[in-house]
């Protein structure tokens, strides 16, 4: 099954589907599209960017466009996948955007899990955004973002209920989440905690403070996660050499890099590009 809408106009284009042919499995080379993947009927296993991730039956996860998929023909997954110009609010920074707190280029993609009533709401919301694909008039797209919204807005919820304290202050919440923000936007050029306490008008303890509070990791591995993701998938997925790669993530010295990756992987790049392939 895939079912598409697209506007030329606008260059947007959302598709449902469960990657059981070969236009849809084709999609997954796609460049610029976010996945909301749902384990409906069955547990699945995934490749993202590289390593096996096991989705138990009902579980979601939401995927980037810099999460490198591999999805296997099988029954029991379902997906929406839409680009930034069908959804995104980007310049209001929404909680519910495409760098809300589904979609902030985490190296580790957000899983939900649900429950008996929530599978139900899911299931209700995933079949009228399928019946809204047989309608054709000129307001089917909006109708579409509309559903798209909710579905967000009820993950969102979902995951800040999850949190260790849901009641945490506004303010502290959006702290965080403006962090992996801007950790995504320069995680190339800035490698240190107190750059982004900088740009975030905070100090860096203070930064430390409010993960803490939320149960998160720390802010610097934030930054080290971000910037081992990014190399990891230029290793596996481009033909760059380790020197190579070292400079596109911001490390003036490839000495300097390797040390930095095999602390953080438990091996040197050259050894991890060599014994590790795509699926």
């Amino acid at each position: 099954m895939k079912l598409t809408y697209t506007s030329i106009k606008e260059d947007s284009k959302l598709i449902l589907t469960n990657f059981n042919c070969a236009p849809s499995q084709q999609m997954l080379s796609d460049k610029g599209m976010y996945k909301v993947l749902w384990a409906k009927e069955a547990s699945r296993d995934i490749v993202i960017d590289g390593y096996t991730l096991h989705l138990e039956k009902g579980q979601l996860i939401f995927c980037t466009p810099l999460n490198v998929l591999e999805i296997a023909q099988s029954d029991g997954l379902l997906a929406l996948v839409f680009n930034r110009e069908f959804y995104c609010i980007r310049e209001h920074d929404d909680e519910i955007s495409c760098n809300g707190f589904l979609f902030y280029g985490s190296s580790q993609p957000p899983v939900i899990t649900l429950s008996d009533k929530e599978l139900k709401s899911y299931d209700a919301m995933f079949l009228m955004i399928q019946e809204e694909f047989e309608t054709r008039d000129h307001i089917q797209g909006e109708m579409l973002r509309v559903l798209l919204k909710r579905l967000l807005i009820t993950s969102s919820r979902h995951i800040k209920s999850q949190l260790p304290e849901p009641e945490m202050p506004s303010n502290q919440f959006d702290l965080v989440r403006q962090y992996h923000i801007l950790v995504e936007q320069h995680f190339r050029t800035l490698h240190k905690v107190s750059e982004y306490a900088d740009l975030l008008f905070k100090s860096p303890k203070t930064l430390s403070n409010h993960f803490k509070n939320m149960g998160d990791t720390s802010p610097l591995k934030v930054i080290n996660d971000r910037i081992i993701l990014e190399a990891k998938r230029l290793l596996l997925y481009s033909d760059k050499n380790v020197e190579e790669v070292s400079y596109d993530i911001g490390f003036n010295d490839a000495g300097h890099f390797s040390k930095f990756f095999k602390k953080h992987t438990g091996v040197p790049p050259g050894t991890f590009k060599k014994s590790k392939s795509p699926l």
